[in-house]
């Protein structure tokens, strides 16, 4: 984990630089300009996975040259917006086999990986992976949102995909985020970790569901706690939150002080829900836990959660 010119540590997913110049998209001609430059490059998805020239010292987003490859229809080629060098950044699908080997003259060297195998292999830079998911997650989103909510009619992208206006009533539509919080609760010296059975065996991490309408980030984190667990929470503090493109999702991570401690689960929700000592969250961490369980990987916001809930106590 690196640290932001603020000061900030950045988890994966966190480091994105793209200037996404937003005050200059309205004006006329200016996504045209940016299209037709000689320096704009365009990275590529093959559905969920990325294309990633594995050979590039560090691996990177293969940036193909304008046209070079064919563009799956019919989500249009979008602007992420300007690299640190100035240069415009586009984002697009690609026509590919089962394999994700795209149609056209591609590097034998650039492979489709998806992020989250790209995260657990840390294979990119902190920059590559903030462009990746917000690229992966507006895709997505125009992918998935090609009809309006309102009238029912054709959308299409404007201001080089910063939204979708409506062909019939004009109505605007804006790129959603989804909120969750995700939180590690603590009572004295322990901590409250579970596990859902979509797991891999032998991992606990902190709860987590999503925010629903009216409520704040506090009031959500006690409710899944109390829901999933059976846990009443207290006091609870902001720690760091994570863009998580699966698809698109901003985990807002959080520690919660319990007020009892039985613990009712949910079977619905969890597998296995248990107290761990601070020795025992530390081996968590460390891979060292007698029992062979395991916290999240670093890629994750739950694996820092619990350092911080360490450092804290």
């Amino acid at each position: 984990m690196s640290t932001s010119k603020f000061g900030q540590k950045v988890i994966t997913f966190n480091g994105g630089v793209i200037d996404r110049v937003a005050p200059q998209r309205a004006e006329p001609g200016y996504i045209e300009g940016l299209a037709a430059s000689d320096a704009a490059r365009t990275i590529c998805f093959a559905n969920d996975r990325a294309l990633i020239d594995v050979e590039a010292n560090p691996p990177r987003a293969w940036r193909t040259v304008n046209g070079a490859i064919e563009r799956k229809e019919p989500v249009k080629r979008m602007l992420l917006g300007l690299e640190p060098s100035g240069d415009p950044l586009f984002a697009q699908f690609v026509e590919h086999d089962e394999d994700g080997r795209p149609a056209g003259d591609v590097p034998s060297s650039v492979k489709a990986i998806d992020l989250r195998s790209l995260a657990s292999q840390d294979l990119v830079s902190v920059e590559e992976f903030g462009m990746l998911a917000y690229a992966r997650s507006m895709l997505n989103w125009h992918a998935t949102h090609q009809f309006c909510a309102y009238c029912g009619g054709k959308t299409h992208m404007v201001e080089g995909g910063d939204r979708r206006k409506c062909e019939d009533c004009g109505r605007e539509h804006f790129p959603r985020t989804d909120p969750v919080v995700i939180i590690v609760v603590y009572q004295g010296d322990r901590c409250l970790l579970g596990r859902s059975k979509n797991f891999v065996e032998g991992m606990y991490s902190a709860l987590a569901g999503f925010m629903e309408p009216g409520e704040t980030l506090e009031d959500a984190a006690r409710r899944e706690v109390l829901e999933e667990a059976g846990i009443h929470v207290g006091k609870v503090s902001y720690v760091m939150s994570q863009p998580w493109p699966f698809v698109s999702s901003l985990m807002m991570g959080l520690l919660g002080e319990a007020l009892d401690d039985k613990i009712d689960i949910d079977p619905h929700e969890l597998e296995d829900a248990r107290w761990f000592s601070r020795d025992e969250a530390q081996s968590l961490l460390d891979g060292t836990h007698p029992d062979g369980l395991k916290a999240p990987n670093p890629f994750a916001i739950a694996h820092h959660l619990l350092l911080a809930y360490l450092q804290k106590t």
